[in-house]
């Protein structure tokens, strides 16, 4: 669903949308392995890559596709729509150093990652943090043109596969963030077993007396907080594009399935119940949509981003819920089988509903904006 959304090809989205269901559908059987086995999926992102998916707004000169935020939130959706392996970790990764990196960090690392062939994760949550970075325990020390990390990062989407990590650390200036190589001694990496979100597997992340130099230094000590805000309050509507890709089809699925059960002389969608429910869900994702679009549109006219976009991926979570819940109750007991995509689309809903700013974080944040706005009205 792009109601509002304005693309710089006007006849991208459409050949675009199509290139990428051909590619999912020829790839379709290697995906469900993955899947199952929790296993990155390296040759299909590179093609991937190789397509401009994976590095939508980093310049032409730089290895991506010099598109827009449109561009990314129909990308992201589709990903999500179809089952392919999501760019998103990868795309946040651009913004950062689209924004904060030096020029030789740049050279280093943006091309590969704009074409799929130089992983990147995050190694921001930690074991018993939650969502407040300022209870960080992961420290930066300067030993001389050095830094010395020190620390252990969880829920990493993709931190044994990654050649650059992205590591949130307290040093004496404040919080900090570093690019950090994931072959350096002192980096090591386990593989958990995470529910949803397979293609892009999770893992922890260790470092112990890592040194890594000034130049590592993403942005200057002590503006982590600067860096994250500026890339999380743009990322949030890849994650609340994938949510409405879910929704959709789990939604369609559900829909087609629904139109070809008979019970006695009618079929399941013949009945006003299951009409009433999915006209309910089809007005949520639309709804949704229309809030990621308009976030988007505030993101290009270069307005305040933040509110927008956390509203987005809020009412993404709650139409993506209602869509995939009610994809069982179209189904019945058809949906209830790991031969379906049902409990796999389920449980990659469940981990954006987290990821990138929970349900229960981005409504608190509505709620300050909103208790402490002088003018209402200027919310919108």
């Amino acid at each position: 669903m792009y109601v509002n959304l304005t693309f710089k090809d006007p006849d991208w989205p459409r050949s675009t949308i199509a290139a990428m269901a051909a590619f999912a559908e020829e790839h379709r059987d290697e995906l469900r392995s993955c899947q199952r086995d929790a296993r990155f999926p390296a040759d299909i992102y590179a093609a991937m890559g190789n397509r401009g998916w994976v590095g939508p707004f980093t310049p032409v000169e730089e290895g991506g596709s010099g598109l827009g935020v449109a561009e990314y939130c129909l990308i992201e959706e589709e990903v999500g729509r179809l089952g392919l392996v999501s760019p998103q970790i990868s795309i946040q990764g651009q913004r950062w150093l689209i924004d904060w990196a030096t020029p030789e960090q740049r050279e280093r690392y943006l091309p590969g990652m704009a074409r799929g062939t130089l992983i990147f994760s995050e190694s921001i949550s930690e074991p018993g943090v939650g969502s407040s970075m300022k209870l960080m325990r992961t420290t930066a020390v300067r030993d001389g043109d050095d830094w010395i990390l020190n620390g252990a990062k969880t829920h990493v989407n993709l931190g044994a596969e990654s050649q650059v990590t992205l590591v949130y650390a307290i040093a004496p200036e404040g919080i900090t963030a570093f690019l950090v190589d994931t072959d350096l001694p002192g980096v090591s990496t386990r593989h958990t077993d995470p529910i949803g979100l397979r293609l892009i597997p999770t893992a922890d992340v260790w470092l112990e007396d890592v040194r890594v130099p000034d130049s590592a230094l993403l942005g200057e000590a002590g503006r982590g907080m600067d860096t994250f805000f500026s890339t999380f309050n743009m990322s949030r509507l890849g994650n609340a594009s994938e949510l409405i890709g879910f929704g959709r089809r789990a939604l369609a699925d559900a829909i087609t399935y629904g139109s070809g059960r008979e019970v006695g002389e009618s079929t399941v969608t013949d009945f006003q119940g299951i009409q009433w429910t999915v006209a309910d869900c089809y007005s949520d994702l639309y709804g949704a949509s229309l809030a990621r679009d308009h976030a988007a549109n505030v993101h290009d006219a270069g307005g305040d981003v933040a509110l927008a976009t956390t509203l987005a991926k809020k009412m993404a979570i709650r139409a993506s819920e209602h869509a995939v819940n009610e994809a069982f109750a179209l189904t019945g007991g058809h949906g209830l089988y790991t031969d379906t995509d049902y409990g796999q689309i389920l449980h990659d809903m469940k981990v954006l509903r987290v990821a990138g700013g929970s349900l229960e974080v981005l409504r608190n944040y509505v709620a300050r904006r909103v208790l402490r706005a002088d003018d209402y009205e200027g919310l919108g």
